[in-house]
C-alpha cells in the first residue's frame, strides 16, 4: 500500500464513505502476504514512501510474476524489476505487461510516472562500458518520479568531455558518478559539484581492478568532499539514494 492508497482512504473517511473502523481495518488487512517462496511487504510504500521493488537476480520468472501479481493485486501501479535477464523478461511478458530495457537489465510493470520533483538527477559515466549500471540508476531514479540527465563516456582520460558540461554539473541537485578502472570520475565531479555526489564503482577494467575493487578504494579514499559510495555495480542502490535525496531537496 503507497501513500495515495492511504490518502484515498482518509479522504472516503472525510467525504462519509466508509467509517473510521472500515479504514482502520484497510490499513491493517495484511502488511504483507505469505506467498510460501517470498514475503511481499504491503506497507513498504507507506513506511518508506516508495514500495517494494523485486530483485530479479536468483527468481525464477515464475516467482517474479506471482510477487508482481500480488502487488499489482494490492493496488500498486508501479513495479520496479532490476537484475532482470532477457531470458527471464521474455518468459514474464507472456504472463503480464511488461517494458523492458536490457541495457539496464531493467523491467516496470505499469507506467513510470510523471516527476513529482523539481530537481534534476545528473548521472555521469566514465565511459561506454560504464553504461549498464547507469542505466539501472537512471531507470530507477525515472520510476521514482525525478528528472534524470544522463551523461555518457565523460571519464577523466579525456576531462574537456566533462568540462563542456560544467552547466549541468553546476544545475544538478544530486550526482551519480560511475566509473570503473581507477575510479576518479567521483572525485573530479565532486570538486566541481555544489550539490551530494554518489559513486558507483563498476567492475569494468583490466586484470589489476580486481572486479571493481580498486575503483571502490579509490572512491572511498576521494579528497573531494561531499562524494558517498555505494557497492561495485550497484546502479539501484545509487538511484534510489538520489532520488530520496532529490525529494527532500524538492520539498
Amino acid at each position: 500500500m503507497d501513500k495515495e492508497s492511504i490518502i484515498e482512504i482518509l479522504n472516503a473517511v472525510a467525504e462519509g464513505e466508509i467509517t473510521v473502523s472500515e479504514a482502520e481495518l484497510r490499513l491493517k488487512l495484511e502488511p504483507f502476504e505469505e506467498l510460501g517462496f517470498a514475503s511481499v511487504d504491503h506497507h513498504r510504500g507507506l513506511r518508506q514512501g516508495v514500495s517494494e521493488v523485486i530483485y530479479g537476480g536468483g527468481k525464477t520468472p515464475e516467482q517474479i510474476v506471482k510477487i508482481a501479481m500480488a502487488l499489482i493485486n494490492k493496488g500498486q501501479k508501479t513495479i520496479l524489476i532490476t537484475r532482470l535477464s532477457k531470458e527471464k523478461a521474455d518468459i514474464v511478458n507472456k504472463d503480464m505487461d511488461m517494458q523492458y530495457y536490457e541495457m539496464g537489465g531493467i523491467g516496470v510493470v505499469g507506467s513510470i510516472p510523471e516527476p513529482n520533483t523539481k530537481g534534476t538527477i545528473l548521472i555521469v559515466t566514465g565511459g561506454t562500458s560504464d553504461m549498464p549500471v547507469a542505466e539501472e540508476a537512471a531507470l530507477t531514479c525515472r520510476v521514482l518520479g525525478n528528472n534524470v540527465k544522463c551523461l555518457y563516456d565523460v571519464g577523466v582520460a579525456g576531462i574537456h568531455r566533462l568540462l563542456a558540461h560544467s552547466r549541468d554539473i553546476m544545475n544538478a541537485n544530486v550526482i551519480i558518478a560511475v566509473a570503473g578502472m581507477e575510479g576518479a570520475l567521483a572525485s573530479v565531479v565532486g570538486g566541481l559539484a555544489d550539490c551530494p555526489v554518489i559513486a558507483v564503482p563498476t567492475s569494468v577494467g583490466y586484470g589489476a581492478s580486481f572486479g571493481g575493487l580498486s575503483a571502490l578504494l579509490s572512491m572511498l579514499n576521494s579528497c573531494a568532499s561531499g562524494v558517498s559510495v555505494v557497492n561495485i555495480d550497484n546502479g539501484f542502490g545509487a538511484g534510489y539514494m538520489a532520488s530520496m535525496i532529490n525529494h527532500i531537496g524538492g520539498k
